[in-house]
């Protein structure tokens, strides 16, 4: 039976249309569960949209609609995106889902039967762009004296009646689970979070009363719930809880909740305490990822610099766009991006690299052998390569991606690429049919080899394009997972059946900046 692995995204705040950030997170994950199938687990992988809350309602109202017209127009702009970025999703789930209201009030009634739910009255700094409650301590001074959140949002002082969650309850708990390693990572967050509790937890205020876009409160009809009880939520009600479902039995607790870095307290301290209370198991890990900045400045519609995700795949293709955000960035740090680094990235390592050895090795070999793949014997200059080629394929990238060290593992592919072309050149294949034919066809089929194991290695970050050169090589589409790079066998069925590979296509043509608008 093959090992569960449920892999999650942050449910996207859908006030606006998609941005950059939220793309690259929808990548991230998709590359680690295409990795994860890959490695032969049966993977779960859910994402979707967050459309509950007062920012909602404001965005709605100042647009003259109801806020389920604007969550209904903008959660279809999401699930567009990761369809066109190709992310493989399991489930889209959007909290106005019925099954999802459900889900919410059954953990609100578990909590509440705990005792960790009691009613009553809220005074404080409310964020309502970051639909979040601060304590005085933490505001910031803006321009004039105004007070801002920590993330430099505006408050509005909130006075209204409230339920509110035993939060002090957990503080142990909570600092127990924080410094369980592994549990939240990177360490730079996970310090964060063990300061925060650290300094005392007060009880948190769960519901609200002054608006009615959300989950409606079991027994307490004029409330409805604060939007991160509902938000977080999504994670159990896409596995059927409350109802012991066999995806609830088989994929719970989560392997890997992937958010941003400033959700970090919700889902690591609100989350655990919350499924605490409920009786139900904490996920495995959380990862807080960095922000993608724009030309080295985080995106704002006040700077007008906000890129539309669709555009950057549609000027640069899906592939390559996915390509240089999982190389371009440590994960887990912020990372800056523009049309010249995505151009010049590609350029460098898809088109120039590993997309020119490609084209010339099959080229040469539908040139020079007919396309007819044959055995072939090795001398020590094959096997090194083979060895190190296998070696960044089968070992040291996955290793990375299992730690969600992208460019680190990339590195590792880049470089065996990158010794593929250096023994093309020391080999020099086109002179070896001069004089030796045989070694020719021995060093292109050693490269024929090694291209099959770096298409198999990648396909988790280029898909499509690592799709199409195992398709050229004649690779079964059932011999690609990452236990295949192991089995030669695929090899020689091959040169036993006398398998002829087409003249090949180009894989990766060379991108270019497109033109500037004019002023």
């Amino acid at each position: 039976m093959a090992d569960p692995f449920y892999i999650t995204t942050a449910i996207n705040y859908p006030n606006g249309p998609p941005h950059i950030g939220h793309a690259y997170e929808a990548i991230a994950a998709d590359v680690i569960a295409r990795f994860q199938r890959l490695r032969g687990r049966e993977v779960r992988f859910q994402t979707g949209t967050d459309e509950h809350g007062l920012k909602m309602a404001r965005k709605a109202e100042e647009q003259g609609r109801s806020p389920r017209e604007l969550a209904d127009e903008m959660s279809d702009r999401f699930r567009v995106m990761d369809e066109a970025l190709g992310i493989t999703f399991d489930r889209f789930i959007r909290t106005v889902d019925e099954d999802h209201h459900r889900a919410s009030q059954a953990i609100w009634r578990a909590m509440k039967a705990n005792g960790d739910l009691y009613l009553d009255r809220y005074e404080g700094w409310y964020s309502i762009r970051d639909e979040a409650y601060y304590d005085e301590a933490e505001l910031v001074e803006g321009e004039g004296g105004a007070r801002l959140s920590p993330q430099g949002t505006p408050v509005e002082w909130t006075v209204e009646e409230s339920w509110f969650f035993r939060l002090s309850n957990y503080q142990n708990k909570l600092l127990e689970l924080l410094r369980k390693p592994g549990f939240l990572e990177p360490e730079s967050r996970r310090n964060e979070m063990i300061s925060f509790v650290s300094g005392g937890l007060r009880d948190l205020s769960v519901s609200r009363t002054s608006f009615d876009w959300g989950v409606k409160v079991p027994g307490s009809e004029d409330h409805v719930m604060y939007v991160w009880v509902d938000a977080l939520t999504n994670y159990i009600t896409g596995l059927g809880y409350p109802d012991e479902t066999e995806n609830w039995r088989k994929f719970w607790p989560a392997d890997l909740h992937l958010i941003g870095k400033d959700i970090v307290r919700f889902h690591t301290i609100y989350w655990p305490a919350f499924l605490m209370s409920a009786g139900l198991p904490v996920p495995s890990k959380v990862f807080g990822h960095g922000f993608i900045l724009n030309r080295g400045e985080k995106e704002s519609k006040s700077l007008g610099n906000v890129t539309d995700p669709m555009m950057l795949a549609d000027t640069f293709g899906v592939d390559n766009l996915r390509y240089f955000l999982m190389r371009e960035v440590a994960f887990g740090q912020d990372g800056s991006y523009s049309p010249e680094a995505i151009v010049n990235r590609c350029n460098s390592e898809l088109a120039n690299s590993f997309g020119n050895l490609a084209q010339r090795t099959l080229s040469m070999i539908s040139k020079n052998m007919d396309g007819v793949i044959e055995s072939f014997e090795t001398q020590d200059a094959d096997k090194a390569l083979l060895f190190q080629v296998r070696h960044a394929c089968a070992e040291h990238l996955p290793r990375e991606f299992e730690a969600l060290s992208f460019s680190q593992g990339i590195e590792a592919w880049m470089q065996a690429v990158w010794a593929c072309n250096a023994y093309v050149d020391d080999q020099a294949p086109w002179a070896l049919r001069k004089t030796d034919a045989n070694r020719m066809k021995a060093v292109l089929l050693t490269l024929f080899v090694a291209l099959r194991d770096l298409a198999i290695a990648i396909q988790p970050v280029i898909p499509g394009k690592a799709s199409a050169v195992l398709d050229q090589l004649g690779v079964p589409v059932d011999r690609r997972a990452f236990g295949d790079l192991v089995d030669d066998s695929w090899f020689d069925t091959l040169a036993k059946a006398g398998h002829q590979i087409d003249k090949p296509n180009p894989i990766f043509p060379r991108l270019e900046l497109p033109e500037p608008e004019p002023v």
